[in-house]
């Protein structure tokens, strides 16, 4: 097993690039594994390190169908829903809540569901 090249922060060649990189580029990683790795380093602690990839390697990525569109606009509304009261709380609710703050905070929530 080879070892992966390590650059610098912002020193890395062309040709390489991030997952976000990539998307920026409507491209994907497609499969390949990952290039090289770039460090940035910090006082006291270990380095922020981010996986590189290939640009030449990478695929284009899947467009959208409309039954992905379905999908993920069901995950994004079952996020949204209270388990409490069963409404859209307008925002993904918090998992460390695990309810809307009008459930969560009644005594201090004003009564937003009253009118």
């Amino acid at each position: 097993m080879s070892a992966l090249p390590v650059f610098r922060w912002r020193l890395a060649p062309d040709g390489y690039a991030t997952r976000r990189q990539l998307r920026a580029l409507d491209l994907r990683p497609g499969g390949q594994d990952v290039a090289a790795q770039l460090e940035r380093p910090r006082r006291r602690r270990p380095p922020l390190v981010a996986y590189l990839y290939r640009v030449d390697l990478a695929k284009p990525v899947r467009p959208m169908t409309p039954a992905r569109r379905a999908a993920l606009a069901k995950a994004n509304t079952a996020r949204r829903t209270c388990p409490e009261c069963r409404l859209d709380a307008g925002y993904v609710i918090p998992a460390s809540l695990g309810m809307c703050a009008t459930c969560a905070f009644p005594d201090n929530s004003p009564s937003l569901r009253s009118a």
